[in-house]
C-alpha cells in the first residue's frame, strides 16, 4: 500500500481509501458518517507514537489503511468475520478472520499475537462490527481489559439497537444506557458482563464522549480508560 497522500487530515485519508467514516464517500459522493473530526479531536495525541490499534469489523480494510497512514508508527490489528472483501495490504496491518462471539477464536487470536486476555496492549480499540447489541457487549467484555491506560475504546453506530429491532438481539441494557451508568459510576446488571467486569468498567472508565455524525443513525462514542 503506497501513497504520497498528505496524512495530516484523517478525513482526506478516509475519503481516499473509501471509508464510510469520512464526511463524503469518494466512490459515490454520498454523505458518510462524518466521524473524522471526532477521531482527530481525541486520537491525534497518538499521531507520532508507536501504538497498537484493534479494529473490530474491518470489512475491506479502508479505515485500517487510513489509520496506518494517519498513525505512521502504528500497527493495526484487523478483525472481521468475513475476509473475502479485504483488499488492502500493508506491513503495518495484521488481518484475522474472527467472530467475536466465539471464545475459541478469541483464544487463538490472543495466542497468535502473544498476549493474554488481561494484557494492556491496544492503545485504541474501535468496534465497527455487526452493531448487534450482544456483539457490542461481548466485545466490550472481551477487549476492554486489553486497552492501555489513557487509551480509547471507540463504539461506532452504537445506537443501532435503539433504531433497528433486528440489532436489539438480547435482553440487555442498550449501549447508551450502559455508557450513562459508566459515566455516572452507577452499577447496572447484565447477563453478558459479570459483576467483576462491571466493577472493572466502572473503576477504569475515566470519561465518555458521545457525538452524532452526519447521518440520522451515525452515533459514535469514545470511552477513555483511566490513566
Amino acid at each position: 500500500m503506497n501513497t504520497n497522500l498528505n496524512s495530516s487530515k484523517i478525513d482526506e485519508l478516509f475519503k481516499y481509501f473509501g471509508s464510510d467514516k469520512a464526511t463524503t464517500c469518494q466512490k459515490d459522493k454520498e454523505i458518510g458518517h462524518g466521524y473524522s473530526e471526532f477521531y482527530e479531536k481525541h486520537l491525534n495525541i497518538f499521531k507520532n507514537k508507536k501504538i497498537n490499534i484493534l479494529e473490530i469489523g474491518s470489512f475491506a480494510g479502508a479505515s485500517a489503511a487510513s489509520f496506518v497512514k494517519y498513525f505512521p508508527l502504528s500497527t493495526v490489528y484487523c478483525l472481521d468475520i468475513n475476509l473475502t472483501n479485504f483488499k488492502f495490504i500493508s506491513k503495518n496491518m495484521k488481518i484475522f478472520g474472527l467472530d467475536v462471539s466465539k471464545k475459541r477464536m478469541i483464544r487463538k487470536f490472543y495466542q497468535k499475537i502473544n498476549i493474554s486476555h488481561e494484557t494492556e496492549f491496544f492503545d485504541i480499540i474501535i468496534d465497527d462490527g455487526s452493531h448487534k447489541l450482544s456483539n457490542i457487549i461481548i466485545s466490550l467484555n472481551t477487549f476492554f481489559r486489553n486497552l492501555t491506560p489513557g487509551g480509547f475504546y471507540v463504539l461506532e453506530e452504537f445506537k443501532f439497537p435503539n433504531y433497528y429491532p433486528h440489532q436489539y438481539d438480547c435482553s440487555e441494557n442498550k449501549i447508551d444506557e450502559i455508557l450513562n451508568c459508566l459515566k455516572n459510576k452507577k452499577k447496572f446488571s447484565s447477563n453478558i458482563l459479570n459483576d467483576e467486569m462491571i466493577q472493572y468498567l466502572l473503576k477504569f472508565t475515566d470519561d465518555i464522549f458521545q457525538y452524532r455524525g452526519l447521518l440520522n443513525d451515525s452515533d459514535i462514542s469514545f470511552i477513555k480508560k483511566l490513566n
